[in-house]
């Protein structure tokens, strides 16, 4: 049987038993392989790095969506930078906003991904609220006049063209797309195996905006620990809305989740030491 070797961490990596390859070639921008492992199901890799499963994809995904959406509280604009497999763009149209925006810049990975893992989307594409930008997300940001009241970055890691998505400048004139008091969301990876990322994102961050931690999910297929998901904003309140105000916001979307809970929502902002040291490291 062939063996999938994710390269992503140099001397230390993890396999999966490729069942069946249902793709395999090079984009414009980046390798990309889907195929089927028997234990997480679909799995799309770009890069040699796993970027979702279709059994572990919902602790990014909800996490990196409710989170902010339900500590805003009344968001009508939101915008997703990347994330061209659907799943956080699913996870955005269950509330009730106006308008999501997903920009992409590799119209194959959206392309594959509904041909071969249309259950990561879950018809979110068709959904009457989302926009799809086939564009440079750090150009898109850089030029766009329309505003959001929060912004999530649903990148790779800092390699490839996702590269840019990690930069000062991106994060400026991503402040600068958000309507006063909106919330900027990051992907940080695993800070075991990631520190420095996580400590140079800190840094960036902590020099545009007032708020700005991090908080933590579990995707088994990120290897290497809990993961961090950066945070960003001019407001403090929203960091701290009482358990009972996020319960009855969650309850009014009328949703069920796999792993988001508004007391995970809360504890998820509870950081080990090991990796609150990193941030003033």
């Amino acid at each position: 049987m062939m063996q999938y070797l994710e390269t992503l961490h140099g001397p230390y990596g993890q396999y999966f038993a490729v069942e069946r390859e249902l793709y395999r070639d090079k984009t414009d921008y980046q390798d990309l392989v889907i195929f089927e492992n028997k234990i997480f199901g679909k799995v799309l890799a770009l890069d040699g790095a796993i970027q979702t499963t279709t059994r572990d994809n919902h602790p990014y995904h909800e996490m990196l969506l409710h989170v902010p959406l339900l500590a805003h509280g009344d968001a009508k604009q939101v915008l997703i930078i990347g994330g061209g497999d659907g799943g956080s763009l699913r996870e955005a149209v269950k509330h009730p906003l106006e308008r999501a925006v997903m920009v992409e810049i590799d119209s194959e990975v959206i392309d594959l991904s509904k041909r071969y893992l249309p259950e990561l989307s879950d018809g979110a594409f068709d959904n009457p609220k989302a926009e799809v930008v086939i564009a440079d997300g750090c150009r898109y940001v850089a030029e766009t006049t329309d505003r959001f009241d929060v912004i999530v970055v649903d990148s790779t890691d800092p390699i490839g063209p996702g590269k840019v998505l990690f930069t000062s400048e991106f994060y400026r004139d991503c402040k600068r797309c958000l309507n006063p008091g909106g919330i900027l969301v990051t992907q940080h990876g695993v800070p075991l195996l990631q520190a420095d990322e996580l400590t140079d994102g800190y840094r960036k961050l902590s020099a545009l905006f007032d708020d700005v931690t991090f908080y933590l999910t579990v995707v088994p297929t990120y290897t290497g620990g809990a993961m961090t998901l950066g945070w960003a904003t001019d407001e403090p309140r929203h960091r701290k809305v009482p358990l009972g105000k996020l319960e009855e916001r969650f309850a009014g979307l009328g949703i069920e989740t796999h792993y988001y809970s508004p007391a995970v929502h809360q504890g998820a902002f509870a950081l080990p030491p090991d990796v609150q040291r990193l941030l003033t490291k």
